[in-house]
């Protein structure tokens, strides 16, 4: 991905942290306390750079970036607080981007654009608009910031997933399942190098507690990628002269082989900056700890404290024990 020489100043100038020791945590109250002590809490690393910046220097390296990609850990209220202030970063240089979901399908955009239309800075009213209270999306509070970010600035708000019957779809039939315009377009039809179909099966096998059918993994794999297309796509169709802002999880957001990549293929070179929002997990103290295979896949990475939950795979073993 195309990187700014903004970010190489930055990362040089007077004050940021040096190579591996952080500045000081800036002052900020959590939502989150799980692991708060952490040394990695607050700190925003460069991966290009491999050094700690200010989070002064993160919301000015997204000012100039055409396509900003913001993961998260979707039921995080913490990554939703700071996606809403890096959407903020974009609109108080006097930005107009589009901002764009994982989390709405684009067979939502008329309803969308119709709450819009009637309600331009309703959050409230754009929720009740797409039935949010059924998605199976956590609760609409925690994105409500980042809502409230994009409608306070009347910025256009951009429906981005597939729909979870075509996912379905695809799983149970194939590319097939697509219209051959859009599987060409989405690039489904492509060969997938192994080691990074390798890659994708084993991280799907890991997400699912090693309790899916290894049958499973390549369809699965196969409505990954659609979705990771999807969404670049919407991301090129709806972009404004100030660029496009994604929300989603963590995931979409690698470089190597998910939104960014399919972005890349569709136009060469392509300015993206993608930033992570990970939980920190005691026994990882630096930065390199989180690396996926040797490498962080992201431009920058902001650490914040960990969400309590249950173990993830208990319910997954539980009813695979079930006759």
């Amino acid at each position: 991905m195309t990187r700014f020489p903004l970010l190489l100043v930055l990362a040089l100038t007077p004050g940021c942290a040096s190579r591996q020791q952080p500045s000081p945590t800036p002052s900020r109250e959590w939502a989150t306390t799980l692991h708060r002590e952490h040394p990695l809490v607050g700190r925003v690393w460069d991966v290009a750079a491999g050094r700690f910046v200010d989070e002064s220097a993160l919301r000015a390296a997204v000012v100039p970036a055409r396509f900003v990609l913001i993961g998260e850990r979707h039921d995080h209220p913490d990554h939703h607080r700071l996606q809403a202030e890096l959407v903020r970063a974009k609109t108080a240089a006097g930005q107009h981007p589009a901002l764009a979901f994982e989390m709405l399908d684009v067979t939502q955009q008329p309803a969308v654009d119709a709450a819009l239309k009637a309600r331009p800075e309703d959050v409230e009213g754009l929720a009740k608009a797409v039935d949010w209270a059924n998605s199976g999306w956590p609760a609409f509070s925690l994105y409500a910031p980042v809502f409230s970010a994009g409608l306070q600035a009347h910025l256009p708000i951009v429906a981005a997933n597939l729909p979870r019957a075509r996912v379905r779809e695809l799983v149970m039939k194939g590319p097939e399942a697509l219209p051959s315009d859009l599987r060409s377009r989405l690039g489904l039809d492509a060969p997938v190098p192994e080691a990074e179909a390798k890659a994708v099966r084993e991280e799907l096998d890991r997400s699912h507690c090693g309790q899916l059918p290894q049958e499973m993994l390549e369809p699965m794999a196969l409505a990954q990628r659609a979705r990771d297309a999807m969404m670049a796509d919407r991301l090129l169709e709806t972009v404004t002269a100030d660029g496009a802002v994604l929300i989603t999880g963590n995931g979409h957001v690698r470089e190597d082989r998910a939104v960014p990549a399919h972005l890349e293929r569709r136009v060469k070179d392509a300015p993206v900056l993608s930033v992570a929002l990970l939980e920190v997990s005691p026994e990882a103290l630096k930065p390199q700890d989180y690396a996926d295979a040797g490498a962080l896949p992201y431009d920058y990475v902001w650490f914040t404290p960990a969400m309590p939950e249950d173990d993830p795979c208990k319910a997954l073993r539980e009813r695979n024990k079930k006759p």
